[in-house]
């Protein structure tokens, strides 16, 4: 059953999400940015969920059935697979109203290497992302992009069915779908909205009743539409990140904006801010996505005072996140994040400490990051970035309280290797 498309508005994200109820039963959800329509046993195995130690059990928080999208753990399946080789099939498009500017390969440029390099170094060298191009060309669509009735929170049915069955016709026979573990579409940036007005980006992941090519259905796609220009031409060096952030949905990912844009995860994370300066993922999504081990993972869940040392989520190595369990579906997450790797605008390291509910939807702010100094204005001066929330980090001898449920973090201090050792109190 087709939901009503939930539209919001932020300064540049999109989002869709179905999940299954029963194993014979398909619901069907939307939010603006990620499109999800999976059964209860879909024939492709999402992000690798590794055997959990006892200790780790009180840790891995999870939604109910009406979370599209959740932060829990582990990621249910019938997402694409998020370690080791994954191929991405790359098509594209153009049409009668809105010619290709350029050639088709300078519109993949815009995207790679950069998107296969950020997940390489994001996933610590574990997801060899591949990208393919086997039409090198412009497809061009039978029917004006207008005709399509394409516009930011479009359902799938029916201006995308139309589209995903006239791209699969015009691929034939250059493209054996079966060899791909995702699709992005690359539309020409002519068409439609620029996406400083309107984003129409958007992700249909686990939708096994899209239209099947070479016997699979298209069930794992992004859709990427114009340029966030602003006509210094700066998009050639970060505009790329819209597609780790629509790829991250594909890999089961919620969006951690909210209607007020960044606000509640600030630039911490791609998939609540992707424009401007380079930022990487939380440790929580990469615990999700199988990037750390359980053994990097920290469960502060036993009463008492307890010591973690966290070593800089930018590094390979060391214990990268501690989380405390509030209840079955809420706790704090706490990590370092440093400069180096992905994150490139980080301009006050220290330790991160946010609250993730894997009861809350995507785009509604699963993830809330405590702000270490509330209404400073934050310590970037990077266009494009939620500045807020950019000095949010609690350096050494700095504590964080939870007057609720009285949990108390404190950064005790910085080892000699660049450690944090950090205390972790609850009644």
């Amino acid at each position: 059953m087709q939901q009503p498309t939930r539209r919001r508005i932020r300064p540049a994200r999109r989002g869709i999400a179905l999940a299954s109820l029963t194993a014979l039963a398909l619901t069907v959800t939307t939010s603006a940015s990620t499109g999800r329509l999976m059964e209860e046993s879909p024939s492709t195995a999402g992000p690798v969920s590794l055997a959990r130690s006892t200790a780790l059990g009180p840790c891995m928080i999870g939604g109910t059935l009406g979370v599209q999208m959740s932060e829990g753990v582990p990621t249910p399946p019938g997402y694409a697979r998020s370690t080791g080789t994954v191929r991405a099939l790359n098509l594209m498009v153009d049409f009668s109203d809105a010619p290709g500017q350029g050639s088709a390969m300078d519109r993949l440029a815009e995207f790679f290497p950069q998107t296969s390099d950020w997940f390489r170094a994001s996933s610590y060298g574990r997801l060899d992302y591949r990208p393919e191009s086997p039409v090198p060309h412009w497809l061009r669509m039978p029917k004006s992009f207008a005709e399509y009735g394409i516009e930011r929170g479009a359902p799938f049915d029916p201006g995308y069915r139309e589209l995903v069955e006239d791209i699969v016709a015009a691929a034939d026979p250059d493209v054996d779908f079966r060899s791909y573990d995702l699709v992005n579409i690359l539309i020409t940036p002519n068409a439609g909205p620029s996406a400083l007005d309107t984003v129409l980006s958007v992700t249909f992941a686990g939708n096994h009743e899209a239209p099947v090519a070479d016997g699979v259905p298209v069930a794992n796609a992004s859709f990427v539409y114009s340029r966030q220009d602003d006509g210094s031409g700066s998009y050639r060096e970060t505009g790329y990140r819209v597609l780790p952030h629509e790829n991250g949905h594909v890999f089961g990912l919620p969006d951690l904006y909210t209607q007020d844009g960044g606000g509640a995860a600030g630039h911490w994370d791609i998939m609540s801010e992707d424009w401007g300066a380079n930022n990487d993922l939380l440790a929580w999504h990469k615990w999700k996505l199988g990037w750390l081990d359980d053994d990097q993972i920290s469960c502060a869940a036993n009463p008492g005072t307890t010591e973690h040392v966290l070593s800089p989520l930018a590094g390979p190595g060391g214990t990268k996140l501690a989380f405390v369990p509030l209840s079955a579906k809420t706790g704090y997450a706490i990590e370092v994040r440093t400069p180096g790797g992905n994150d490139e605008a980080v301009c006050k390291p220290g330790v991160l400490i946010y609250r993730v509910d894997a009861d809350v939807d995507t785009g509604h702010g699963p993830v809330t990051v405590v702000d270490s100094t509330r209404d400073s204005g934050g310590c970037t001066r990077r266009p494009n970035v939620h500045a807020e929330l950019s000095d949010a980090p609690y350096g050494p001898g700095e504590t964080f309280t939870d007057r609720r449920t009285g949990v108390r973090v404190t950064v005790a201090g910085v080892t000699d290797e660049g450690n944090y050792r950090v205390h972790v109190t609850r009644p």
